[in-house]
């Protein structure tokens, strides 16, 4: 008996290369939404990423302009105090070169002069504190002699010789005071 050889070949079925061709589709399909998610996204990334440095260029311009405004005001911060002053000293060039001046236009002028020291200091917040009758308080007050008087108080100030200078809230300068210690 003789045997045939016979060959089978593959059959092809039409609906599995349907699936196959439909499922590239899709890959495809799902690839170039993919494409166009990643576009959309490095856009969006580019935007934020100007954004951001445009953002930091102004926050240095802002800076240097700060800089630039505080280093012009600490210059030139004691300008508005010695513009204040120059017509106190005009006054005081005008007393000492008037030639026919008594004691008491003398005296006048110093009074001028001193009320208009007065008002600069009150107009730049500067506040005289001391006179004679105040306790004693040593955040305000130096001691430069004690006495000793029977009718009045423990630590009160006898005498003021020279009176202390606030600015705000800070003290300037102590006052030098005589203080009652029993």
């Amino acid at each position: 008996m003789v045997k045939s050889k016979s060959k089978a070949e593959p059959v092809k079925s039409k609906s599995r290369s349907k699936t196959a061709s439909t499922k590239k589709k899709q890959v495809d399909k799902k690839i170039s939404k993919e494409k166009q998610k990643i576009a959309k996204l490095e856009t969006e990334f580019q935007r934020l990423k100007d954004n951001h440095i445009r953002l930091k260029a102004e926050f240095d311009n802002f800076r240097k302009r700060k800089v630039n405004e505080i280093s012009k005001l600490l210059q030139y911060e004691g300008e508005s105090v010695l513009k204040e002053f120059i017509p106190i000293i005009d006054d005081l060039e005008r007393m000492i070169n008037f030639d026919k001046s008594s004691s008491e236009d003398i005296k006048d002028g110093i009074l001028l002069v001193k009320t208009k020291i007065d008002k600069l200091l009150n107009n730049l917040e500067v506040e005289v504190f001391s006179k004679k009758g105040d306790k004693m308080d040593p955040d305000l007050h130096d001691a430069m002699m004690t006495q000793s008087v029977d009718n009045i108080d423990n630590d009160m100030i006898l005498e003021v010789f020279e009176k202390g200078y606030k600015y705000k809230d800070k003290v300037i300068r102590h006052a030098k005071v005589i203080v009652n210690k029993k």
